[in-house]
């Protein structure tokens, strides 16, 4: 495993950062408790120190699952990536969308991002994950009902007492970084970023660049479209979020399997599959520094960490970079 510096910070991250998101269940159709320990546990044991999960993931269920992960590694030797300001507990902030938990229980989720309702996620957050800090914590969605500067002071406060050591957020443009920046010393912003889904680069990454911020790229693999492995016709389990996703429809599905198999040669010759080349494309990148990338299982969890194992030239990027730019999705 390589390892990257966040900017203005001490913290190094595994470039393939675990994504607990589907670890979770929530959203992609349940979850086995005990194949998601084990998929970090044996990505740990190939040098991804990084976790990335979130209070919603579950309802808790994620960070519990990670806090039972990492409960036997020394604390220093991993660091947690948790976020705030999604509640489904709490009617408050901006109405997100309605939603079910695991066991069918229906909930809707605001985002809400107010002072002492962060203090409350905080503490319940390090309860689940078994720690008494928080390496990395995250903003995860805008709330314009609560001002920018009332969070990140709430979040000021919580690395004044030792609970947080650096803050984050997550889907902000460059204003709202910039608005954040002003009160607190934000390092990163976690944004979607995936060979079809590259809008950050037309401001985002230009400002981060510019003023020395890093960039986690969530979901480079597309939810798991980018693997090559789903075909026309994929049937999603009940609950699985990508059944209604545009990314997934058939045509597109064929459309995206073309071009995987054009820049498939590059990836046999250096014996990766196709997700591990996606990986590697998007880790070569102006501006993105770390690949959060999800996985339900160990084989998928070792999949992605192994990934590390091998490089692309400029010229095998550009190769790459060429073939998608022929690619056309439809909406």
């Amino acid at each position: 495993m390589k390892y990257r510096k966040i900017a203005n910070t001490d913290l190094l991250l595994s470039e393939v950062t675990f994504g607990a998101w589907a670890a979770g269940g929530w959203m992609w159709g349940g979850t086995e408790r005990s194949e998601a320990i084990a998929a970090i546990r044996n990505s740990y044991d190939l040098g991804v120190t990084s976790i990335d999960t979130a209070p919603i993931y579950g309802q808790g269920t994620s960070e519990e699952i990670v806090g039972e992960a990492i409960k036997d590694i020394p604390r220093q030797q991993v660091q947690i990536l948790t976020k705030y300001g999604m509640r489904w507990d709490l009617k408050k902030g901006d109405f997100g969308f309605s939603s079910k938990q695991n066991d069918g229980k229906a909930i809707d989720i605001y985002k809400y991002a107010g002072k002492e309702s962060i203090i409350k996620e905080c503490e319940d957050s390090l309860k689940r994950l078994g720690t008494d800090y928080i390496d990395l914590y995250q903003i995860h969605w805008p709330d314009s009902t609560t001002p920018i500067s009332e969070s990140m002071e709430a979040v000021g406060r919580l690395i004044d007492q030792g609970k947080v050591r650096y803050a984050g957020v997550c889907n902000y443009d460059a204003g709202q970084l910039a608005e954040a920046s002003k009160y607190v010393n934000v390092v990163t912003d976690q944004v979607p970023y995936s060979m079809v889904k590259r809008g950050i680069e037309a401001e985002l990454i230009p400002y981060c660049l510019e003023n020395n911020k890093s960039i986690l790229a969530y979901s480079p693999l597309e939810r798991g479209l980018l693997t090559g492995k789903m075909k026309p016709g994929h049937q999603f389990a009940d609950g699985d979020h990508r059944a209604s996703v545009s990314f997934f429809k058939d045509e597109n599905l064929k459309r995206t399997n073309n071009f995987l198999d054009l820049i498939k040669p590059i990836a046999d010759d250096k014996g990766l599959t196709i997700g591990q080349l996606v990986i590697l494309w998007t880790l070569q990148q102006p501006g993105i520094t770390i690949a959060l990338v999800g996985a339900r299982n160990s084989e998928q969890a070792l999949a992605n960490a192994k990934a590390i194992d091998s490089n692309l030239t400029p010229g095998e990027v550009q190769t790459i970079s060429a073939h998608l730019a022929a690619l056309q999705l439809i909406s």
